[in-house]
């Protein structure tokens, strides 16, 4: 039987042959009125995705105004001028599609799936909430008290969710995002309509935002679609900046412990700052992707779940992560969960001295060739649906990169060196970090 490892090229081999040949380069446009326009043309379903991405986010929330770009997501689901309380929703079921939103620090947005020949019509209706929101005559008070019920269930009652809300308020010593993107409780309770008709109509333009279509579709077409219904919609002369507060330079180190009846499996988990990528450079950012694809990865090339897991047996689990698309700062992580009878303490010493030992000893080249191989198949296995390759380049225009930025991720990936990967793993600084530990009640 041939060694499972000389697979490794054959499988690359295998999968850049069956890359669909039908994924086209996706084209970009921009309207008189700023918005961007990004056409992914696939042909092989007659179904097509619109998603509207705004550049706002959880981190551009006022001080005090915390959870209203995502308490704002809900209220676009209210009435417009044009359409009552939750008939947008109602129409896309009724043509058969999906929609739905989602908000992040940096970006909010919007996206539907439906059969092609009914694009139009979700074009129109998109550029009508763009511009037409009509809060005055929205039940927008329950809708808030939805959003407090859905803090509650999807994070109160979690106690690691907790734990990663307090994980991230303790690295972020003056960023934003240190605030949870729900919001913090006692500020969502004064949220209203005022501040969301004020929110709305600052940062919801054609110049804030990126629209993508992808599917069935020819380009020319989208373009003129788009030109028809959200051409017409004037930009915002008065968009601001994204002025946001910077980390100051961070000194000390900071630790946590977060100890909770319901917690069956204890862990400990770091948080370290660390680059984002950046527009015609993300060299960096993409050591530090690589280097949490070394140490985190699979159990086959998890240099940690290897060594912590297997071969000392000190955990049941260990993991490494990096977060890099983000306009300021990115966050690399990493975690171990102890083995039964191995203290929290001998768990953290043995992660730290696994990664010293990795930074002291350096790549092995046929584990950087495994996970070479997998971020590559991530990608081409994204290629097979287009709703992925919306997501990926929205959020990467989003946050301030440019289609060949998007374009080209790949390929940096592939080509960063060991001497670059043990230079992320060097800047990994004690000082710039917070190390949490998750536990059960004495």
């Amino acid at each position: 039987m041939r060694p499972l490892t000389r697979l490794f090229p054959v499988l690359a081999l295998v999968l850049l042959a069956t890359l669909p040949a039908r994924a086209t380069t996706p084209q970009h446009f921009t309207l008189d009125n700023g918005l961007e326009l990004v056409v992914i043309e696939d042909r092989r379903a007659p179904v097509v995705t619109q998603m509207i991405w705004y550049r706002v986010g959880a981190a551009d929330e006022a001080p005090g105004q915390s959870g209203i770009a995502h308490y704002l997501e809900h209220l676009l689901f209210k009435a417009t001028d044009t359409m009552e309380q939750g008939e947008f929703s109602a129409t896309v079921e009724a043509q058969g599609g999906r929609d739905n939103a989602f908000t992040s620090w940096d970006y909010t947005a919007y996206h539907q799936r439906v059969a092609s020949d009914r694009l139009e019509l979700m074009m129109q209706m998109e550029a009508d909430r763009m511009v037409n929101l009509r809060l005055d005559r929205s039940d927008w008070l329950p809708e808030r008290a939805v959003i407090l019920e859905e803090r509650g269930q999807v994070l109160e009652s979690r106690p690691d969710a907790v734990f990663n809300e307090q994980m991230r308020a303790a690295l972020f010593q003056n960023h934003r995002y240190g605030v949870p993107i729900i919001g913090w409780r006692h500020e969502m309770e004064q949220l209203d309509d005022v501040i969301a008709e004020s929110f709305y109509r600052t940062h919801y333009a054609p110049n804030n935002a990126v629209l993508i279509i992808a599917g069935d579709v020819d380009a020319a077409q989208a373009l003129e679609l788009a030109q028809r219904h959200y051409g017409p919609i004037p930009a915002n002369p008065d968009l601001p900046p994204r002025a946001r507060p910077q980390e100051p330079p961070q000194h000390a180190e900071r630790r946590l412990t977060l100890r909770d009846a319901r917690v069956g499996q204890p862990y400990v988990s770091r948080l370290y700052l660390a680059p984002s990528r950046q527009a015609g450079d993300q060299r960096e950012a993409a050591a530090f992707q690589v280097l949490a694809g070394l140490l985190g990865g699979s159990a086959q090339t998890s240099v940690l779940e290897r060594r912590l897991t297997y071969d000392e047996g000190v955990s049941l689990s260990a993991w490494a992560g990096y977060m890099g698309t983000a306009v300021d700062h990115g966050v690399f992580s990493l975690g171990i969960m102890p083995a039964p009878g191995v203290d929290m303490q001998e768990a953290e010493d043995a992660l730290d001295r696994a990664l010293a030992d990795f930074i002291e000893n350096g790549v092995d080249m046929e584990q950087l060739e495994r996970v070479r191989m997998m971020l590559r198949a991530a990608v081409i296995y994204e290629q097979d649906n287009a709703t992925s390759r919306a997501r990926t380049i929205g959020a990467d225009l989003a946050t301030g990169l440019t289609l060949e930025d998007s374009q080209s991720w790949i390929d940096i990936l592939q080509d960063i060196t060991p001497d670059e990967i043990l230079a992320a793993a060097r800047q990994l600084d004690r000082r710039a970090s917070v190390t949490g530990w998750l536990m059960g009640e004495e």
